[in-house]
């Protein structure tokens, strides 16, 4: 991929994003623009259910009551002023919380339009005021990896070059209109994907009946909401099958972040990497999934950024994905909300932090000279002090008389 390679060449390269749990699209992008984990932004998962309104959460769903207990970066950045622009980024065409520029999601507008829309909004394109912030989002190489599986390598190839022929198409634009190397640019994934198969299926309805329970959600996290007594339901599911952990909402483990919410449901079922939770049948949904657990590599997508701000050249093995939006509002100048994120680790990818370590550097030097110095000086200042003499026995007496 060479031109991604030619965009973190000049800047720098998170080679894995730890990226919070459940690991799926509508979760991790409202995360990456709020810092928040998803039991504290409320948007726990792709498909869920609340329990106060009784409605179900579907990915088209633009009802204000699911997003608003996050505030994302291009509501922030209005306020303080900028101009913001977002094209089909999740949860970014909720009336009254959108930003000064944005589309509602259409999947056959291509990439190359949506990308046009974010250059003139960001040039000004001599009419208006230019945004300060945009957010794009493409579906690729998401769509692919869930219809052909990650280890179709000829088949993925084709589509991470398409991919990477679109971070080229997004470079040469940017220095058409003049702002490669003045804007600051981060490119990033969600989320990855891990290799599914029709040998690893997990059948709920082989281990409860279907009348005990309901689904909020599928597969590789079920959240399960019984219709039968729940200890019962979750004694049955905790040993349905090897390759699948049922957890109880309260013994959800904290790593995960994951319990503190009304739309996490009593029961979650959490399948093995590359393993898929159905409720009956010998159906394969798809050939590559995500939405495993985040410790696993093969979910951890990477952060590539250049510009101004960013050092060059300079790559680190490990971020948080909350971490992010700390980091750019560091970028933007703008006070950020209350978040799970911060920018200890994010702030050695700052250009700003080799000034630190360079004057920091010649503090260290300038402070051992002056030590140096002084000790040089105090040790001919003692030789030319007059050395101890005792005084004579003689002039003692006559000092004591």
């Amino acid at each position: 991929m060479p031109n991604l390679t030619l965009l973190y060449s000049q800047g720098v390269l998170v080679e894995q994003l730890t990226n919070v749990f459940v690991t799926k699209t509508f979760p991790n992008h409202y995360s990456l623009v709020t810092g928040l984990y998803a039991e504290s932004h409320g948007i726990v998962a792709n498909h869920m259910y609340d329990p106060i309104s009784h409605k179900h959460f579907s990915i088209r769903e633009t009802d204000p009551m699911w997003w608003s207990a996050g505030q994302p970066l291009w509501l922030t950045a209005q306020k303080s002023g900028y101009k913001t622009a977002t094209v089909m980024w999740p949860g970014s065409s909720v009336p009254n919380r959108t930003a000064t520029h944005f589309f509602n999601y259409n999947s056959s507008m291509p990439f190359q339009e949506r990308l046009a829309h974010v250059i003139n909004w960001m040039s000004g394109d001599g009419k208006e005021e230019r945004v300060m912030f945009a957010a794009l989002y493409w579906e690729e190489p998401d769509t692919s990896g869930h219809l052909l599986g990650p280890d179709d390598t000829p088949a993925m190839s084709k589509v991470l070059k398409e991919v990477d022929d679109h971070i080229g198409l997004l470079i040469s634009e940017l220095k058409r209109v003049g702002l490669w190397g003045r804007i600051n640019v981060l490119v990033t994934s969600d989320h990855g994907m891990a290799q599914c198969s029709a040998e690893r299926l997990i059948r709920l309805d082989d281990c409860l009946h279907q009348d005990n329970y309901t689904l909020a959600d599928r597969t590789p996290v079920a959240a399960v909401i019984p219709l039968a007594d729940p200890a019962t339901v979750y004694a049955l599911l905790k040993k349905c099958h090897a390759n699948m952990t049922a957890y109880l909402k309260e013994d959800i483990p904290d790593r995960l972040h994951y319990k503190n919410n009304k739309r996490i449901q009593e029961i979650l079922l959490i399948a093995d990497e590359g393993w898929t939770i159905i409720q009956r049948g010998d159906k394969l949904p798809q050939l590559g999934d995500h939405g495993y657990d985040n410790a696993l590599p093969s979910m951890h997508p990477f952060l590539a950024a250049t510009g101004p701000s960013f050092q060059r050249g300079y790559q680190i093995p490990h971020l948080r994905s909350v971490d992010i939006y700390p980091l750019m509002c560091h970028l933007l100048s703008v006070p950020p909300q209350p978040n799970n994120g911060t920018l200890t680790e994010a702030r050695g990818l700052l250009a700003a932090q080799n000034y630190w370590k360079i004057l920091l550097i010649i503090i260290l030097v300038v402070g051992v000279s002056l030590l140096l110095t002084t000790c040089a000086v105090f040790s001919r200042l003692l030789r030319w002090v007059r050395p101890f003499m005792r005084v004579p026995v003689n002039d003692l007496e006559y000092l004591l008389e």
